[in-house]
């Protein structure tokens, strides 16, 4: 997608994405890290979920509503939900409480009914645990996951040959896309000259835990 580009270059600015030296959850050294939590002003925010809203149009994911997990899930969703309604495109949102509530309205779910087709909205997927928790609330509900977007896609391999997103494509059946993946951002540090002095870590990063696109 064109605007890979700029999305990668926002991260860059506001310090969301860093090189250096990181340890992952699973233990690898990695010379980037990614931090969505850090679009935290909102100006940058209304520019992070404008572009989830453009993921969106250009993937063509036919869906009837929005869903963001708990925790960074809700913002997002939020956001995007307003972005996709200021382009004409007006849809119902809902989010997840990691509690049950116990008075009130009760139970975990907040929104809109979760009805039809369900897209997922999230900031990375690591295990993919809380795209199964937010699968099974959809499904529960009656409603048919409808796919999920994410911010970035590392194209990393996890416990299999498998990516975590190629794996929960492969368990649930469902699209995932991503504003940016590896390939945007290593496309990106090589025209880049004040960050090209990362690409050859970033690359031998890639050939050894990285998968190939498809």
């Amino acid at each position: 997608m064109d605007f890979s580009r700029d999305f990668i270059a926002l991260a860059c600015r506001k310090g969301v994405l860093r090189f250096g030296a990181f340890v992952t959850k699973a233990g690898r050294n990695s010379p980037y890290f990614f931090n969505a939590g850090l679009f935290d002003d909102g100006a940058s925010f209304r520019e992070l979920c404008g572009y989830y809203a453009r993921t969106i149009r250009a993937a063509g994911i036919a869906c009837d509503m929005l869903f963001g997990p708990a925790y960074k899930g809700i913002p997002l969703v939020a956001g995007t939900a307003i972005r996709l309604a200021e382009d004409g495109v007006d849809l119902p949102f809902a989010f997840n409480r990691k509690e049950a509530k116990d008075h009130g309205e009760g139970g975990t779910l907040i929104g809109a009914p979760l009805r039809g087709k369900v897209l997922i909205l999230d900031d990375v997927i690591s295990a993919g645990t809380s795209v199964r928790e937010s699968v099974e609330l959809i499904r529960a509900a009656g409603a048919e996951p409808a796919g999920v977007v994410i911010a970035l896609d590392r194209m990393e391999r996890g416990k299999s040959a498998l990516s975590a997103v190629e794996e929960v494509k492969e368990n649930f059946g469902i699209p995932v896309v991503a504003v940016a993946t590896l390939e945007d951002l290593v496309a990106y540090l090589a025209d880049s000259p004040e960050l090209a002095a990362n690409l050859d870590a970033v690359q031998a990063y890639r050939e050894q835990y990285g998968i190939s696109s498809r």
